[in-house]
């Protein structure tokens, strides 16, 4: 098998890392949910050594993770876990950060909320949940180029699609997280970081 490669996830790492350098310096377990082709965790484990970087994604992308810290393996990353949103079970390990990139938009709005569930069981207190991808605001396009791909996004998948900040932000607050920051990225995406609060709504 070749080992897959994103060019999206080339252009963001850096990006990404710089904020997660600052976020997570704190933390010291991350759970990555959907890894996709490792490139991301690979990337991040070595330079935040401080952190263990734990992947996790559904079993047929296990080849491509695996294949990526094969050829370049940091002591502090694990192997991933195979995580399906759709009938997730019990981590026994204390988690205190939760990082995903582009996948929101990827899965249904249903496994969406079922992610927050997740959160909600996983993230220990004074946890850091950070998500990255597109968002829309008040129902709103933030560029036309978000426009035309969730348009692409819903002809392939009628159940994917940009999802509404706000909508987001209200399930991040039922799972007891609080947003401490929205930061604009590149390509005209956003970093979400939220905190845990201690209590559940």
């Amino acid at each position: 098998m070749i080992k897959p490669f994103s060019q999206a996830c080339e252009n963001n790492k850096q990006p990404i890392l710089d904020i997660l350098t600052r976020v997570f310096v704190n933390q010291a377990h991350v759970l990555e949910i959907g890894s996709g082709t490792g490139q991301h965790a690979v990337y991040f484990a070595k330079n935040l050594p401080f952190l263990t970087w734990q992947t996790s994604d559904l079993s047929i992308n296990h080849e491509a993770i695996n294949q990526w810290i094969g050829d370049l393996p940091p002591p502090n990353i694990k192997r991933p876990l195979v995580i399906d949103l759709a009938g997730v079970h019990a981590l026994a390990e204390n988690i205190d950060a939760l990082f995903t990139a582009n996948t929101l938009h990827i899965i249904s709005w249903p496994l969406v909320q079922k992610f927050f569930k997740l959160v909600e069981k996983l993230l220990a207190t004074n946890g850091v949940l950070c998500i990255y991808g597109p968002f829309n605001y008040q129902g709103k396009y933030t560029s036309e180029s978000n426009a035309n791909f969730d348009l692409w996004l819903k002809a392939r998948d009628k159940n994917s699609g940009i999802r509404d900040f706000e909508a987001v932000c209200q399930l991040a607050t039922k799972a007891g997280l609080s947003l401490k920051e929205d930061v604009n990225m590149p390509a005209n995406n956003r970093m979400l970081i939220f905190n845990t609060t201690g209590s559940k709504i």
